[in-house]
């Protein structure tokens, strides 16, 4: 394999774009490795170190492998001593980097403190995008976030600055939108504590959502574990074109696989389809596939990366992947464990929703499929923008269609915002007159920021509790997720077909088929959007928004008000006592979908994320519980009267009694927000029994110490009513894939025994009997 061999040079390495160019000394020798510090000490490219441990073990399992499987393997710890099996080992991983949003950001740095360690041990960031709360527009927002968010933003940028972490200050743009612009590169693995991580597959990395628990693991210098991932291969054909878009793709997919169908799998996308698809248009395919509950998705190097990487400043790295681009690639004659086809020619415009992102529908069919349902027509406002759908070809191909209404004398009959998804592509598309075109034909830009795709928007329109229509080009679309109205049908969909609803100011609409209707009274056809994938000018970078940590942090304070009621510093969870678990209580049995919003809602609850007793009292404030259909509303055992679940909880814990949680299926799907686990440990929760879990909150439970347990048999799921005491047995010999029981003490005296299934390791099991991940870690040092 050809490498670089030059024994040293001074190059310039462009990192971001314009104001943000600077100067690095990087060696490229037999090693093949460049540096790319973007802005932390330490950060590198080193491919040959991945292509040794593909060769190792390629070698071992003697077949070809996915480009998962390479890259994934290609991190392994130990390659040559690790056990590997896809769907049942465990893996010790080396992450290449780590990155934070602001909102989980606050307890990962605080955990990351109690570990006592003095600096990250490989390059992280911290990014604020999930505080700025849309109201007004972009400039006043974001004002008002820098105001109100004061002491947040303090502790995380001196907590920065203190362990070595980079820090994007607010209004730099969203998490994975500066990922894709920065740090994502072909081959790279990355996580970041949020759950679209994934979007930088569209560079063809692993990148991965977490807990905080897990980010502090591998910012200590922890190898990190991971059950070895499944691999759904999605073989594109044919070609993108017209009203079709990157975002459909996903929009099938994910009606195909239901919102649990790439649980514990990478989706991995190949075939010749997938050259007509831009590197950003990856992206989003990927980002969204958090929502099928993959661990990731990805896509394999090819000429749309490498014009990508080379418009935001990272040529070098391009040219070296050119060099090692068999291992950025999957293997002829690779197998998945379930392969999907999409034709591209073929596929139709699609909108999934409402409540879940899994309910697909052809645009083609949305008006009379509504119609039937009872769902609200009229379309009242719609959003794009997002770190699914905020690229300069989003803004390119709305800006299309609104150019087209504009010059018939047409704005939006609904509400239209827009959220530009960094302050290089706000600077870009207004620069490029995008931003003129949406505003002009009624659009309202925010900051660069999550707002309101989760939750961050004080909404007027409309009351709590008015049935109503959104539509929207962001990810998820549960229940009360956008503006807190559980009564608002919430639709995910391309920026295109967005712009044009609103438009219309109707779901009854086919943009491919029908007319809008002008105000001289001309009726006409949108022609299918067109944009350019890239800038022909550089991308303007906008304002310098990054501070890079100090060379020398000693004199750096970070502090923690001890009466602050958004910070908190943390204390260790109590160990396991060493006995079974006796008599606990049912602090609510769930019915039907628990979402970690439902578990730890956002929205005005964000301000508390790095406050643990403070966020607490949004636990399971949003499940439906089974005895009365009733959100927040559990009966206490010990009291007999009616409460709010976080109530009941504090309750239980004053009183010495523990608890535990009865779910359903795909118990903790959405958010990677650690809180859901941190919450229930908190206030004296056990346990967590349910029928299956999503995978990154079944590995928050562990981390905090809880028991993340299945029903053996989904049906004893009837067997537990809300008035029972269990108690968990076979703590004491607790092992891999060994079972425990659970005794059902009914209040009429009977009792039922039931089978419980774990996935623990031996690993995590001394996470168990420490308290926490962090315990252990404790104990270890």
């Amino acid at each position: 394999m050809a490498t670089y061999c030059l024994a040293v040079a001074r190059v310039r390495v462009a990192l971001g774009t314009g104001a943000r160019r600077f100067h690095v000394s990087a060696a490229f020798s037999a090693k093949a490795k460049v540096a790319m510090s973007r802005f932390e000490p330490g950060s590198s490219v080193n491919y040959e170190k991945m292509h040794e441990n593909i060769n190792i073990v390629r070698k071992r399992l003697n077949r070809p492998l996915t480009l998962s499987e390479k890259i994934v393997y290609g991190h392994l710890d130990n390659p040559a001593g690790q056990e590997i099996e896809r769907g049942r080992t465990y893996l010790r991983l080396r992450p290449d980097r780590v990155a934070m949003q602001d909102a989980t950001a606050q307890m990962a740095m605080l955990q990351f403190i109690s570990s006592g360690l003095p600096k990250v041990a490989v390059p992280s960031t911290i990014h604020c995008d999930h505080l700025i709360e849309a109201q007004i527009g972009a400039a006043q927002d974001l004002q008002r976030a820098k105001d109100v968010n004061q002491e947040v933003y303090n502790f995380l940028a001196t907590a920065a600055a203190k362990y070595g972490v980079g820090f994007w200050k607010p209004g730099s743009g969203i998490i994975h939108q500066i990922v894709l612009e920065n740090y994502a590169y072909p081959g790279v693995m990355l996580i970041g504590t949020d759950s679209h991580t994934p979007n930088g597959g569209g560079l063809g990395s692993i990148s991965i959502g977490v807990g905080g628990a897990d980010a502090v693991d591998v910012m200590a210098g922890i190898p990190w574990e991971l059950k070895c991932p499944k691999v759904i291969g999605v073989r594109l054909t044919g070609t993108l074109s017209g009203w079709t878009s990157p975002k459909d793709v996903i929009l099938k997919v994910a009606g195909i696989l239901t919102v649990k169908g790439g649980t514990g799998a990478i989706v991995e996308y190949h075939g010749p389809g997938v050259d007509s698809v831009s590197c950003t248009g990856m992206a989003t395919i990927c980002n969204m596939g958090a929502e099928i509950g993959a661990t990731t998705s990805l896509f394999p190097y090819n000429h749309r990366m490498k014009t990508y990487m080379e418009k935001t400043g990272r040529g070098e790295i391009a040219a070296l992947a050119d060099q090692f681009k068999d291992d950025l690639v999957p293997d002829k004659g690779c197998e998945y464990d379930q392969l999907i086809e999409i034709n591209l020619s073929e596929l139709k415009p699609h909108i999934n929703g409402p409540f879940t992102p899994d309910l697909a529908h052809p645009v083609s069919d949305i008006g009379a499929i509504a119609k039937k349902s009872g769902w609200p027509l009229e379309v009242k406002v719609g959003l794009i923008g997002s770190c699914t759908n905020s690229s300069y070809e989003d803004m390119g191909r709305a800006a299309s269609l609104a150019k087209q209404a504009l010059d018939k004398g047409l704005k939006c009959k609904a509400q239209f915002t827009v959220t530009p998804g960094s302050e290089q592509i706000r600077a870009t598309i207004e620069r490029d007159g995008y931003t003129k075109i949406l505003s002009d034909v009624g659009g309202v830009v925010l900051a660069n920021a999550c707002g309101p795709c989760i939750g961050q928007w004080d909404r007027k329109d409309v009351k709590k509790g008015e049935k109503n229509t959104i539509v929207t080009s962001y990810n998820r679309n549960f229940t009360a997720r956008n503006d807190a109205n559980p009564a608002t049908h919430a639709f995910v969909t391309s920026p295109e077909i967005v712009t044009a609803l609103a438009l219309a100011g109707t779901l009854n609409f086919n943009p491919e088929t029908d007319y809008l209707t002008a105000p001289s009274g001309e009726k006409f056809k949108l022609e299918p959007p067109t944009g350019d994938e890239l800038p022909s000018r550089d991308f303007d970078p906008g304002q310098d928004t990054y501070q890079h940590p100090p060379t020398d942090s000693s004199s750096v304070k970070v502090n923690v008000n001890p009466s602050s009621n958004r910070l908190q510093l943390l204390e260790p969870f109590d160990k396991w006592h060493g006995k079974d678990l006796e008599d606990l209580r049912v602090l609510i049995k769930v019915k039907g979908k628990c979402t970690t919003d439902h578990i730890s809602a956002a929205g005005p609850w964000l301000k508390f994320r790095g406050h643990l007793d403070n966020i607490s009292n949004n636990l399971l404030i949003g499940a439906v519980n089974i005895e009365n259909d009733a959100v927040n509303k559990v009966k206490n055992q010990l009291t007999g009267e009616y409460e709010g679940v976080p109530d009941v909880a504090r309750h239980y814990k004053a009183n010495g009694v523990n608890w535990l949680v009865v779910g359903d299926e795909n118990y903790g799907e959405g958010s990677s927000r650690e809180h859901a686990a941190l919450e229930p440990r908190h206030l004296g929760g056990r346990a967590i029994i349910v029928k299956s879990f999503a995978r990154i909150h079944e590995t928050n439970l562990k981390k905090q110490g809880l028991l993340p347990l299945t029903f053996a048999d989904p049906s004893d799921y009837d067997k537990i009513h809300p008035d029972d005491k269990i108690s968990i047995t076979g703590l004491k010999s607790l092992s891999p894939g060994k079972p425990l029981t659970a005794v059902i003490k009914h209040s009429d005296g009977s009792q039922d025994r039931i089978s419980l299934n774990h996935t623990f390791n031996e690993t995590q099991i001394e996470w168990f009997q420490a308290g926490s991940a962090l315990n252990r870690m404790k104990e270890l040092q």
